[in-house]
């Protein structure tokens, strides 16, 4: 069944911009996400989605109140909610798989959805930028288009996402929000940054750094996060990069080079190096003897 707006058929493809030009609540939606302030998360009642992860819960959970994720450039964070029993899925994707992460995303929240007598599928998607290499392009409009291919209507609510999500500064260009947070027992999705991105946040970093496919992360039933065993190879050449240059890492570095050079520009050279060791080493070489503890 197609994706909908308004009750209307969405038609594809198009760009994000001519999308909400042809739906104005989408239009005024997007401008109010993103003229909130940002909200610091705490850890209390909070489960925080990794890049390539994703978690659902529904109101009754009595551990888990939040979802969040934020570190997002040029991946999208995407909220499917029943409205019908609540059950809310959060993921956040970077565009390795977007065929296979859909019909995740859509079996996950259906394991909650199967006896909900009334209620509708609503999607929400946030994140990406005008990148020079139209990542952030790319994912939008395969994330459009996936959930366009479902079986069961899905009514898109929220789209602030690539030219929608963008500012520019010196001739460079940013997201705009890099985070949101949704309220599982109100379904309130507002802007927002976190302190903390666990539990495990070196177990997990190490398992997307890896290349691992995206996984659901948490058990809604029990209320445990779980973590399943993953392989890994080492990272090559860590040493290296950990010696470069600022002008090394921005020409080589995969990231938008704007966006490096402005994190570049608020940190000093010790700290970005405290922040690689920690990225590289603690995360990768360092979980080693903990991944055989891994459930």
């Amino acid at each position: 069944m197609p994706l909908l707006v308004e009750g209307r058929r969405v038609r594809l493809p198009q760009s994000a911009g001519d999308l909400v030009r042809a739906h104005p609540p989408l239009e005024e939606r997007a401008r109010l996400l993103r003229g909130q302030s940002v909200q610091q998360v705490g850890p209390q009642g909070l489960l925080y989605v990794q890049q390539r992860e994703l978690a659902v819960t529904s109101p009754e959970d009595g551990s888990i109140s939040i979802l969040g994720s934020d570190d997002a450039t040029t991946c999208h964070i995407v909220v499917l909610r029943h409205t019908g029993n609540g059950a809310t899925c959060l993921t956040h994707c970077d565009g390795t798989d977007t065929k296979a992460e859909v019909p995740l995303i859509m079996n996950s929240i259906k394991s909650f959805s199967d006896h909900a007598q009334c209620g509708r599928l609503e999607v929400h998607l946030v994140g990406g930028f005008s990148d020079d290499r139209q990542l952030s392009q790319k994912l939008t409009h395969q994330l459009l288009s996936e959930f366009d291919r479902q079986e069961d209507d899905i009514h898109l609510v929220t789209l602030c996402v690539t030219e929608l999500n963008d500012r520019e500064e010196n001739e460079n260009h940013f997201p705009i929000i890099y985070g949101i947070a949704v309220n599982i027992k109100t379904a309130e999705i507002y802007r927002a940054s976190f302190q903390d991105r666990g539990p495990e946040q070196e177990l997990r970093a190490a398992r997307a750094l890896t290349g691992g496919p995206m996984i659901s992360i948490y058990d809604a039933k029990t209320e445990q996060l779980r973590i399943g065993p993953y392989s890994w190879m080492p990272f090559p050449h860590v040493d290296f990069w950990l010696q470069q240059d600022d002008k090394q890492i921005l020409e080589k570095h995969p990231v938008q080079n704007g966006y490096l050079s402005f994190w570049m520009d608020e940190t000093t050279a010790s700290e970005r190096r405290a922040g690689c060791e920690r990225r590289f080493c603690s995360t990768v070489l360092s979980t080693t003897d903990r991944l055989h503890e891994t459930i």
